[in-house]
Parts: structure tokens; sequence; C-alpha cells
């Protein structure tokens, strides 16, 4: 491939070299760089490209993007930008032939409900025979393969080296999850999106290397509304209006709204032995009667979200009912089903503001007991810690605090901060550091009507102490305490 090729479409000036230069590879790890390829050097949170100037040059890289002035050997030419990471989108595109013109593209961002909307909307497309891949917090899916996720969103090339292994495995459709940090830094730039769908906000990611307000994180949201073609929005949302704002793109609306195109009413709370579940129905565009297995006003939201897009693509209601009633994701409202007698669940909630949200949830459907199970990471801040325990001391009839991903602080440290938090409210609480031995615990003396849930974790299989990340899945020793069957059945 010629350079000037891979230019096309971006705002550049050749500092030194010559624009007409057969290129072999795209990189921006310098642990990849090699003999005739491009290299791009990035501001990182940790470390700067810029620096690896002279490094990759030596290792033969024959073109380097930069926005800063670096100093290598003449034979090396530099392509000067104003933003190498938004370059690093543009050149990443032209480098996999533009994959995404060949593909579907649905973008979802929100602070909440990406990733269950973004699963059902893969299901009912797949029902109907459009193979779709998926890019998300979970996982990467593509044909039949699925990649474990770093990020969300991950960056611009993945992104489009994945749109590019989804065409080659026959996918017509892509969705993904579209973090307000993936916007931030252009991971998406590049493409238009065909749909971008707007969730919800609430303040989150307010911190040091991620977004310096509440404003700066709305902006960013807002960003999709001004690169996709048809914006779908929570119109009940209080940040509508600054989502929306200087949106360039065709807009429809869902929620409980009456001005809303596609409306939610009449919400009833399932429970089921073992298990909970929603039901509503939907009016406006469609009209139906829909029921789900997964708990909640915002799995109401979460549907809404997937029928909304999925009617464009001639989903019929019958495909939607179905696909909605068996949907599960991992790690986000997880039932898993072992006695009729008592609920327990799996969810991501990892912050206070969702376990809040969770928890607030559950007790409108008037359990026994509501019994919730968590830890909170090392190396992280305290005053979360503190948070967390409040709130499910507060909402919970029996806490149960346990270690989550100590990194590399001791856990009965990060436990004691977490008690300090519970001690604000008056929930009962019990400490076992041992996560396995807390699970057991929360199930061998589970009582008829409980609803447990295990917070924290979700998807994640692995626990983090000391630098290593050592295999652990919730699901297994849940399956390891079943085993034993010192519970009610």
């Amino acid at each position: 491939m010629k350079l000037n090729s891979l230019l096309e479409g971006i705002d550049y000036k050749c500092i030194q070299g010559d624009t007409d230069a057969e290129i072999k590879k795209l990189v921006y790890d310098s642990r990849k760089a090699c003999e005739g390829a491009v290299f791009v050097c990035m501001e990182g949170a940790v470390r700067d490209g810029h620096d690896f100037a002279k490094e990759v040059a030596a290792k033969g890289v024959s073109v380097l993007i930069v926005q800063k002035d670096v100093d290598v050997p003449e034979d090396v030419t530099v392509i000067k930008v104003s933003d190498s990471r938004k370059a690093l989108a543009y050149l990443s595109a032209a480098y996999f032939g533009h994959p995404a013109g060949k593909l579907t593209t649905i973008g979802i961002t929100g602070t909440k409900g990406k990733t269950t909307s973004a699963y059902m909307i893969r299901n009912m497309l797949e029902a109907v025979g459009i193979k779709t891949g998926l890019i998300g917090t979970v996982e990467i899916i593509i044909g039949d393969e699925t990649i474990p996720s770093v990020n969300t969103t991950p960056e611009s090339y993945i992104v489009q080296e994945s749109f590019k292994k989804m065409i080659d495995a026959g996918c017509k459709c892509v969705v993904m999850e579209v973090s307000s940090q993936g916007l931030k830094l252009n991971r998406v730039a590049g493409f238009t999106f065909d749909y971008g769908i707007f969730t919800n906000l609430e303040p989150d990611h307010i911190a040091p290397g991620e977004h310096k307000d509440l404003d700066e994180y709305i902006y960013c949201k807002s960003l999709l509304f001004k690169q996709c073609r048809l914006g779908i929005f929570n119109i009940d949302d209080s940040h509508l209006e600054q989502i929306m704002k200087e949106h360039t793109c065709e807009t429809e609306t869902y929620g409980f709204s009456d001005d809303a195109d596609i409306r939610a009413s009449d919400v009833r709370l399932l429970s089921k032995a073992g298990g909970l579940g929603v039901a509503y129905h939907m009016s406006g565009i469609l009209d139906m009667d829909i029921e789900i297995d997964i708990p909640g006003k915002f799995s109401v939201y979460n549907s809404m979200t997937a029928v909304s897009v999925c009617h464009h693509f001639g989903v019929s209601k019958d495909i939607i009912l179905n696909s909605l009633a068996n949907i599960s994701v991992k790690g986000r409202v997880e039932l898993i089903e072992i006695s009729p007698k008592f609920t327990l669940m799996i969810d991501y909630a990892h912050n206070a503001m969702s376990l809040n949200s969770l928890l607030t949830t559950l007790k409108e459907y008037n359990p026994k007991r509501l019994v919730c199970l968590f830890g909170c990471g090392g190396n992280r801040s305290k005053e979360r810690r503190f948070e967390m325990g409040e709130v499910s001391s507060r909402l919970a009839d029996l806490t149960i605090v346990t270690s989550d991903n100590p990194r590399y602080e001791e856990p009965q440290e990060i436990i004691d901060d977490i008690v300090i938090g519970v001690n604000k409210a008056d929930g009962k609480y019990i400490t076992i550091i041992d996560r396995a031995e807390a699970i057991r615990y929360a199930i061998e003396s589970a009582e008829e009507g409980d609803l447990i849930v295990l917070a924290g974790k979700g998807q994640e299989d692995y626990q983090e102490i000391k630098g290593q990340k050592f295999h652990m899945d919730e699901r297994e020793l849940v399956a390891d305490v079943v085993k034993d069957g010192n519970f009610i059945k």
C-alpha cells in the first residue's frame, strides 16, 4: 500500500521524506514496530509514543505520524497532524479498506444499559438471519469467535480491524457500545454510524484521566449524534436536551412519555420460582405486550432500545417477543437458577450509583430478605468503598462484605473501609474475606423467599492479586456449592 493512499481524508504536513513511500504495516505499539511500518506516535495516560520515535526508527519503521516534533534519521518520512489519535482512526479505516461502509453500524452510548441493549439487538437481528458482530464491555463477537474485551470501546485500529474480520466472517451488521472515553479519544472516528442510540445519563467517570466535569461527560456522549444518520433517544432522560444539542441526525424517541415514538405503559413486576422479570405494554410505532425474564424498569428501557432499532430491519413481533423472553447477558442481572425457593443473581454493579439502582429495583419485588454480597477493588478510591458500604447497608437486609480485586492492597484493609460505610446505615452485615467462602455462606444460609445478589464482578472470571490474575468465575463457585447441596431446594 502507498502511504499517500493511507493519508487520504486527513489534513497533514510532510515534514521530511516521501508520501509516495510503500508501507507494509500500520502500528501504534512500539513493541510491534518493524521494517517498512507506519508508526503512529500518540500521547497516552502513562507513556507518550513520541518518546519511542528513535527506537522504532532503529527497528526499520519508514514512516512516523506525529503531532509533536521528533528527531529521527532523514530516511524516515515524518507526517505531522494536529491530533495523531484521530489520525490513527482515519488511517486504520483506510488500511482495512473502509470496512464500516460494508456494514450496517449501530452505536449505543449512555451511562447504563449499553451492554444489555447491545445483546438484545444482536439476538433479534441474528434471529432474522442478519449475521451481526458485537463490540462491547464483555467481549468482541466475530462470527463464531469471541474475544475478551479490554475496553468498552477499543482503540480505533482494533475497531476497524474487527469490522474487517466481521465482513470476512459474513457479517452484515455490527452493534457496539460507544463509551464517552471512546468518543473523547476518537476511537470511533473515520466513519458514520447508521444508527446512534442514547440510553440514559447519570454522573459517572468524573475523575482525573476520564472527564474533568459533568459538562464534558455529557458533551462527549453527544458527539455520537453528530456522527450518525439516525439517532434514537430515551425521551425521559433529564439530560436529553444537552445530548441532542447540535445533533446532525434524524431522530426517533422511546420512553414512557406520551410524546415518544415508542411508548411503554402498564408495567408489571413478575415473580416466579427462582426468577424475576417484568412485563409492559408497548404502543406507538409498534403495539404489543412484552415480557422479559430480566427484572426492573431498566429492562423496559433496554428492550425499547432494542425494538426501536430492530423495527427498522423488519424484525417481526413474534421474533421480538421470543428474543426478549429468552435474553440473558453475562454479568448483567444474570439469574442463576439453583432453587425455586430463593433467587440468586450475578451483576456487575461496582460503584455506589449502579449498586443503588440495582438494589432499589430489586426491593420492589418485596423479597423476604435482600442479601447483597460485594467487595471493592484495591488501589482505587476509598470514597467508593464508604459509599458502596452505606448503600448496601441502607437497602439490603444483609450485607456480606468480601474481597473483589485487591490488587496490591491487603483485602482486610479494603473490607475495613467498606465496613465504615456499612456502619453509616443500620443494615445487618457479616465479613468473610474469601469470596468463595462468602458465596457459600450466602447460599447455604439462604431462607425461602430470599433474593441474593453477588455484585461487583459480573462477567469477570478472575481475581487480581499482587499484579497477577487468578482464575475465579462466580458461576463455578456457585456450582461447587450446588454440588455439595447444603441449602434449601
